[in-house]
């Protein structure tokens, strides 16, 4: 691929064929060739009405079951992210396409009211951005994450928030509000604190210095504030997870965690294409530790597995991450910061006596 063809701010360097796909078109040089200008690869947003609002998943794996996803496909571009294959769904390429063209849900916050008023409902923490990032650019414009979170703190319902990116900062005063009732844990999601692997692995997420700024001035906002050191891959940046998990100590974070690299379906030939491009003097190691922590095998979807790998290296990168929370004086508040479900209560609802 030329610097003429290389798609700038993106991720995926191209669109390939996905799973569901019954008809595969392939460009070829038919000898008729001539000067044309490259291929737009400009944001579409289309518009969905949704049927449901709260999605609900039994995954042992997971510290939640229940989230909110208000937007489809993520505009940072991050080339390991393992919801690319969700794409294909809707019969866009998990590639260019997961990037470029997103789906917003913008009937969502209407759909969470009615929910939530459902007679009957049972409170529990919902994980808002579980899936794609709830404040990727688009949010700037569809607004929905705000009002999200304008419905929990109305409701009094308690919920996690995950992004890597500073647009967080804009709803500083919701956050504020809904931490002082004890219902809302922040979580920033970090991979380097190297700007140039940032660039060409997460183009449009936020930089490793605005993270930083989020996770301070979120703790001087009384917000609980934890780091997620995601995805750790193997020489590439897991190198640095020591220091990540200091840095966000440093800045105010007071839990972490981690998850080992996930190469699900058409995540695999996506990265393997962009290990080639940005690190081939490297790209069969990092391949081979993958298989290594992974039975031999690219991907193990096994619950239990799936986010840490296992084997010689993936067991080394637990150790380490244990030990580096240890000395640092992470995980230890956790109880301080627990969610509160007692509070809901839908606007107009009579509260009991007893």
């Amino acid at each position: 691929m030329t610097e003429r063809e290389r798609p700038r701010g993106r991720g995926a360097s191209h669109n390939l064929h996905h799973r569901f796909e019954r008809i595969a078109v392939e460009q070829i040089d038919d000898g008729w060739w001539q000067e044309s200008a490259p291929a737009s690869h400009a944001t579409e947003v289309r518009c969905e009405q949704s049927r449901s609002a709260i999605s609900k998943n039994r995954s042992p794996d997971l510290p939640f079951e229940r989230s909110l996803n208000p937007y489809r496909g993520c505009e940072h571009g991050c080339i390991y992210c393992f919801a690319r294959p969700s794409h294909a769904y809707w019969d866009y390429s998990p590639g260019l396409d997961f990037e470029t063209r997103l789906i917003a849900r913008t009937n969502l916050p209407e759909l969470l009211e009615k929910e939530l008023s459902q007679p009957g409902y049972d409170c529990q923490p919902i994980a808002l951005g579980a899936n794609t990032d709830p404040y990727q650019p688009i949010e700037r414009d569809y607004r929905l994450s705000r009002e999200i979170l304008t419905i929990m703190l109305r409701y009094s319902h308690p919920l996690t928030v995950t992004t890597r990116s500073a647009l967080v900062l804009r709803d500083i005063e919701l956050l504020h509000a809904l931490a002082q009732q004890r219902l809302v844990r922040v979580f920033i999601s970090f991979t380097t604190l190297d700007n140039t692997l940032k660039r060409c692995m997460e183009p449009r997420a936020a930089s490793p210095a605005a993270r930083l700024k989020v996770i301070r001035e979120l703790r001087a906002a009384g917000v609980p504030v934890g780091i997620i050191t995601a995805p750790m891959i193997p020489m590439i940046n897991d190198m640095e997870l020591e220091k990540l998990l200091q840095a966000g100590h440093d800045a105010g974070a007071t839990s972490a965690g981690y998850t080992f690299l996930r190469l699900p379906h058409e995540v695999k030939p996506l990265f393997e294409a962009w290990l080639d491009e940005h690190f081939p003097e490297r790209a069969a190691h990092v391949m081979s530790l993958v298989r290594q922590s992974r039975g031999g095998r690219d991907y193990d979807s096994r619950f239990g597995h799936r986010l840490r790998g296992e084997g010689h290296f993936a067991d080394l990168l637990s150790q380490r991450f244990r030990l580096a929370v240890r000395r640092i004086g992470l995980n230890r508040r956790r109880q301080e910061f627990a969610l509160d479900t007692t509070q809901f209560a839908p606007p107009g609802e009579q509260m009991t006596l007893l």
